[in-house]
């Protein structure tokens, strides 16, 4: 396809807020909200199980500068749900702000605030609680119709038909099949099957969770929150405090990072509760503790994947089931676990015949799970990507060609992909691309360099989506200002993606005028128009197409006060980056004039708000190549160089989607080397600060080298696809690839740490 050319898109414009940050200007929650606020906290039980017999804060209420403390006795008794979902939301409502049961060592069991910190912490460890300790359920093997329910109150309610009963542990169940899946395994010449499992990785952004609350003039409650989603956490909160949403404004500053990790109201409620009830500002700080433990981390899931091939590598049928950890509640539970599947499955496309996916997701009295990069897709392609590399070294067949083979195809249906047609797909492109800047053909997959040190390379591809289809709306709002300037009102939330930029350059694209010339309004729930937040990697493709049907339906109107200011046919306009003329350039005004002109005896809108749905979700796809050295005697893994090829459509911003791949691929390459979560026997997390839970550095990332092969997306705006979460999902299996590559060990657990794979390489040698 002819590459088509572009004046803003696809160029590497600077970010709208970046020398606001680099220069360390008030831009976060904490630098802009009143510092005469109540401080709260919450205080957080130390069992995994327990039922709260009594609770005595007399003491604590003593205690100087304390306004109020509350229990599970004087907070609502409505069930409602965390998650950051489109209602009717997938996952069950089984949380109360505070609940006389707690599920899992962190639970909320006491909110405290007062005037000043001090008095604060001071109170919360006077605060008597007796609990009558339950015995948990920690492993998530035995979750399923245990003995020990985690929720096993009359009001949990689920509204969609997700699978889930709560008499079961099930937050959610289902299958999804085409073929003769047993038919086609049996006339395989090979058939493989492993189990691999993946942990609950933190998503560490750099800002904690944090929100800000006071009533304002008219008496409503409004919240400032570092979230991605402020209408859902509108909702969320009228159903926790039970008032009407009309009571409740949700807006958001900058944010210092997500990662989907504010995709679930983790503080909202906290501070919000408090100010309802005392009608006085409130701030609620995690800490990097309570983040770790407390939080929303990726969920769990261990998955046994069965695949069948012929001797030349042909893919006939892949079987999948999914036991997917959602923890004490169902945030995100019923939805992530349908992406290890259908967003895994269909890359292999190519000569698939039938299919099988499975899953169960279920509670158990750790820390719950929500909403992180790749929600689900990650840990599934962990999976497929690394049977795929085993099928490859069992046959002997070079694991590069067995793809080329069986890949994903532009124009296929894929019946494992909701039976949607691939209209835009470069993965043969991207594979190719990888094979030669890595020079893929040119290296062994393992060579002895002495001195204990084997090198070796790995492979893998990744998809994900653009959006929920269906589901996602996005909505914009242009209006023509004096002096020509436009300004875009948008509720996405911008979480240091850059979305804000990259919105105002498909503005500045449709009106033909600088990115300067557009200022973007983030997101308030009272004056943006509807989005359904900054998730599902659906910001560029939804709300972007928004934007641009938006600016498309203002020209005509500009064309139009500009046509009776001209006296001539609006047909024959032209449009510059700061005038409209006619075609033989003859008349011209300005946009300042046109501006000026909607402002006196005009009935011709100059403000225009669209929104969009798509009822498809396009996949981008990614393939990623690593190199990497093994030290047989102590079993370190140092990274030497990933190749990483994306088709993500148009890229809008040609900078801003090469840092997201970046830092994407660092945050698999944690994921795959060194991010674990471990419980003890009564279920606390070992990994509770950054001194435990190892995250890279830039010293432990290796050279990144990122490319683009670009397709052309019809539905999205200016041909652009998602990029945000796909980039997370290869490191993992292409590091593994290569460690077993180097050692003759496969590693189905993740992280591949120094110890197992030092363990692996002794327990090979005898």
């Amino acid at each position: 396809m002819e590459e088509k050319k572009f004046s803003v898109v696809n160029k590497p414009i600077r970010k709208k807020d970046a020398m606001a940050l680099l220069c360390g200007k008030p831009v976060y929650l904490d630098d802009i909200v009143p510092s005469d606020c109540l401080i709260v906290k919450v205080l957080h039980s130390p069992h995994a199980h327990a039922l709260i017999e009594s609770i005595n804060t007399d003491i604590a209420m003593k205690v100087p500068g304390i306004e109020a403390i509350y229990t599970y006795k004087d907070v609502p008794n409505k069930r409602f749900t965390m998650a950051g979902q489109t209602y009717p939301e997938a996952s069950p409502y089984d949380r109360l702000i505070l609940d006389q049961r707690v599920r899992f060592v962190g639970d909320a069991v006491a909110i405290v605030a007062g005037q000043d910190e001090k008095a604060v912490d001071k109170a919360l460890k006077l605060i008597k609680v007796k609990y009558q300790v339950l015995e948990p359920v920690l492993d998530f093997h035995k979750a399923k119709d245990s003995e020990i329910l985690v929720h096993p109150e009359e009001n949990w309610q689920a509204l969609c038909n997700v699978g889930a009963d709560n008499k079961r542990n099930l937050c959610a169940s289902g299958t999804d099949a085409d073929g003769d899946l047993e038919g086609v395994m049996e006339d395989c010449d090979v058939v493989l099957e492993h189990t691999y499992h993946t942990k609950a990785n933190q998503q560490a952004m750099m800002e904690t969770f944090r929100t800000y609350t006071c009533i304002d003039t008219y008496g409503r409650l409004h919240v400032i929150s570092s979230t991605q989603i402020v209408f859902h956490v509108r909702r969320i909160l009228a159903n926790a405090l039970d008032i009407p949403k009309s009571k409740i404004r949700v807006s958001k500053p900058r944010i210092g990072g997500g990662f989907g990790a504010k995709q679930t109201c983790v503080t909202e409620v906290f501070p919000a509760f408090v100010t309802w009830k005392t009608k006085k500002p409130a701030k609620l700080i995690f800490t990097r503790q309570e983040c770790q433990t407390a939080g929303t981390p990726r969920h769990e899931m261990e998955m046994q994947v069965r695949i069948g091939a012929m001797n030349d590598g042909t893919i006939r049928a892949i079987d999948l089931y999914t036991l997917s950890n959602t923890g004490a509640y169902g945030e995100h539970g019923p939805t992530t676990v349908g992406l290890s599947g259908h967003k895994s499955i269909p890359l292999y496309n190519g000569n698939l015949e039938a299919f099988r996916f499975r899953y169960d997701v279920v509670y158990t009295n750790v820390q719950a799970a929500g909403a992180y990069r790749g929600y689900g897709a990650t840990q599934g392609i962990f999976a497929l990507e690394s049977i795929v590399n085993e099928l490859a070294d069992k046959l002997k067949i070079d694991p590069v060609a067995i793809r080329e083979k069986n890949m994903v195809r532009e124009g296929q249906v894929a019946a494992s992909y909701y039976n949607e047609r691939m209209n835009a797909c470069a993965l043969d492109r991207c594979v190719a691309r990888a094979k030669e800047m890595f020079r893929w053909d040119e290296k062994p997959l393992r060579q002895d360099m002495g001195n204990g040190k084997i090198r070796a390379k790995g492979i893998a591809m990744a998809m994900q989506g653009s959006g929920i289809s269906g589901m996602d709306v996005g909505s914009a709002t242009i209006k023509l200002n004096d002096d020509g300037f436009y300004a875009l009102s948008i509720g996405a939330a911008d979480m240091g993606t850059g979305c804000d930029t990259s919105l105002a350059q498909i503005a500045a694209e449709c009106l033909e005028c600088s990115v300067d010339n557009i200022v973007v309004y983030g997101a308030d729930s009272d004056s943006s128009p509807y989005d359904s937040g900054s998730y599902a990697s659906s910001t560029t493709y939804v709300t972007g197409k928004a934007v641009e049907k938006a600016c498309a339906e203002l020209r005509e109107h500009m064309a139009s006060i500009a046509a009776q200011m001209m006296e001539c046919d609006k047909e024959n306009l032209i449009f510059t980056s700061d005038s409209v003329c006619t075609a033989d350039g003859s008349k011209k005004v300005s946009l300042g004039e046109i501006a000026a002109r909607s402002m006196n005896g005009n009935t011709e809108t100059v403000q225009v708000t669209v929104t969009h749905s798509s009822p498809l979700s396009p996949p981008p796809f990614m393939a990623g190549m690593v190199e990497l050295e093994v030290d047989t005697e102590t079993g370190n893994v140092e990274l030497l160089d990933y190749v990483a090829v994306v088709d993500c459509g148009t890229p809008i911003n040609s900078n801003l989607v090469k840092v997201q791949t970046e830092g994407g691929l660092a945050q698999g390459i944690g994921m795959a080397l060194s991010e674990d979560v471990t419980y003890t026997q009564k279920g606390k997390i070992r990994e509770n600060s950054f001194m435990q839970y190892k995250l890279p550095t830039r010293q432990d990332v290796c050279k990144l080298r990122v490319d683009f092969e670009s397709s052309y997306e019809e539905t999205g705006p200016f041909g652009a696809k998602s990029v945000g979460e796909i980039v997370i999902n290869t490191p993992s299996p292409a590091i593994a690839h290569a460690i077993y590559n180097a050692t003759g060990v496969w590693h189905r657990e993740l992280p591949i740490t120094p110890e197992k794979v030092l363990m692996g390489i002794l327990s090979n040698e005898n």
